[in-house]
């Protein structure tokens, strides 16, 4: 293939390769997978996943029509395997041993058998790879279509036929409908077909081709996402040149970890030359396009560009190649030990920072332990991110009191909020005792409930019987 030397080896030994960093990947990132309690995220993906097809259907309409894919992906599993926290992330696991071993194969392929084992190594040892395989989010199998699609393109730009070119097709349609931020590797492909289109068999027409079907699919998906993005990355600021400098350590979930990949692929880099033109453009042009846009537009979010790793980590793979086996085992063992403190933080919350625990289980769990029939409970605030009714209706499930409140629920609106009672008083009227949750610590949680809510419970004649206070929240029973 023009512009990208392929170094050919026997099938066992690319066999080999994709199989230990599979494997080490599985074997990390399954470690401790249902420890952390399901974070926000992971809530709107248990919300959408656990609601009627019809529902769910009627979500895409209004929100969150970029991950709409995924949620109907987790709606089936979810029928199948559960919601527990470990059945909710076990296919990002999975997806992202795929990725290892994929990763190793294409840097097997592009840059050599050493690269490719050590750099599929490498990305089993990161934080973020863990992190990420723990999560109940589509970014595993971003990351794994993206490097699916990549090896189907070099295998199609080295022996060009339909049959090469419709999986190649494939991959991107999936990769697209995984995440439609990752499209942005496609102008790293399109530099891999321009490179290889000095032959008399100019494979670009190909190319064009192939990515006909993917538009197709995609356009309805893209101009629906674009409609939501105001609503849906409210919270996101406009990139700052800062971002760029803490992009390394977001994505390895280590400073330390990050630092070290980067150099490290920076060498790589380096000594490989033309070797490594497309790894390098899947790494350099998706960050730089996300990067730009989000100067214009709230779209700078880092986790969005989880998908490059794999292509850091094979460029990196080339910097230890260089080096015996033993040696570059051992800088992938000190990557590792350098994100212990990481991996073992990740695996007690996912929120960042880490000590900004929102402890949804705790709070549950008092309400569920004092709970009397003809309880209600009431949530503050009701709207935002923070998906208090969420995580709590997660824990308790049918055990939860009455939501005094709701007049529709969120099934009904098709997003992640419930409209309230415009008269709370009223609907207050009956319940004998409250449970209040709050966002935040609260030493007095009532004064925290702000308009007509607050004034219900404070003049309503309740009184505060306890108060728990838990990470992130705070519980109180209310009786009159």
């Amino acid at each position: 293939m023009g512009g990208l030397p392929v170094r050919r080896h026997l099938p066992g030994w690319l066999g080999a390769v994709w199989l230990w960093p599979t494997l080490a990947t599985l074997a990390v990132s399954g470690a401790g997978i249902g420890s952390a309690q399901p974070w926000r995220d992971e809530l709107a993906t248990w919300s959408a996943a656990t609601r009627p097809l019809g529902d769910l259907a009627r979500m895409a309409g209004t929100i969150d029509a970029a991950t709409w894919p995924y949620y109907l992906f987790m709606h089936g599993w979810v029928a199948l395997c559960g919601d527990s926290p470990a059945a909710l992330r076990l296919p990002s696991a999975l997806a992202m041993a795929g990725t290892a071993g994929l990763a190793a194969a294409l840097g097997a392929r592009l840059l050599g058998r050493p690269a490719g084992l050590t750099g599929g190594l490498l990305f089993a040892a990161l934080p973020g790879t863990s992190r990420y395989a723990q999560e109940a989010r589509p970014y595993a199998f971003v990351a794994l279509f993206a490097v699916l699609a990549t090896l189907l393109l070099v295998r199609a730009l080295e022996r060009p036929g339909w049959r090469r070119w419709a999986g190649y097709a494939a991959a991107v349609t999936a990769l697209g409908l995984a995440h439609l931020v990752a499209l942005t590797l496609l102008a790293a492909h399109a530099a891999a077909v321009l490179a290889a289109g000095r032959r008399p068999r100019r494979p670009m027409w190909g190319w064009l081709l192939a990515l006909l079907p993917a538009a197709v699919v995609l356009t309805p998906l893209v101009l629906l996402a674009a409609g939501q993005r105001g609503r849906q990355l409210d919270w996101v600021d406009q990139a700052r040149p800062a971002d760029l400098a803490a992009l390394p350590g977001a994505l390895a979930q280590s400073g330390a970890v990050g630092g070290l990949l980067l150099g490290l692929a920076a060498l790589g880099a380096a000594r490989v030359g033309r070797g490594g033109l497309l790894p390098a453009t899947c790494l350099v042009l998706p960050v730089a396009l996300v990067f730009l846009a989000g100067l214009a537009v709230p779209l700078w979010v880092p986790r969005y560009l989880f998908f490059v790793v794999p292509f850091a980590c094979l460029l990196a793979g080339v910097a230890l190649a260089t080096a015996a086996l033993p040696a570059a085992l051992a800088v992938v063992l000190l990557a590792g030990l350098l994100g212990l403190p990481d991996q073992a933080a990740l695996r007690h919350s996912h929120e960042w920072p880490r000590g900004a625990l929102v402890d949804y289980r705790g709070a549950a769990r008092v309400v569920d332990a004092g709970r009397r029939p003809g309880d209600v409970i009431v949530f503050s605030p009701r709207d935002g991110w923070l998906f208090t009714d969420l995580g709590i209706g997660y824990h308790l499930g049918d055990r939860q009191p009455r939501d005094a409140l709701v007049v529709r629920g969120r099934d009904a609106r098709g997003d992640y909020w419930a409209d309230e009672c415009p008269d709370p008083a009223a609907c207050l009227a009956g319940a004998r005792r409250v449970w209040l949750v709050v966002a935040g610590r609260r030493t007095d949680p009532v004064a925290a409930v702000p308009g007509a809510k607050g004034a219900a419970l404070r003049d309503g004649g309740f009184a505060v019987e306890r108060v728990w206070q838990r990470p992130g929240l705070t519980v109180a029973l209310l009786t009159r």
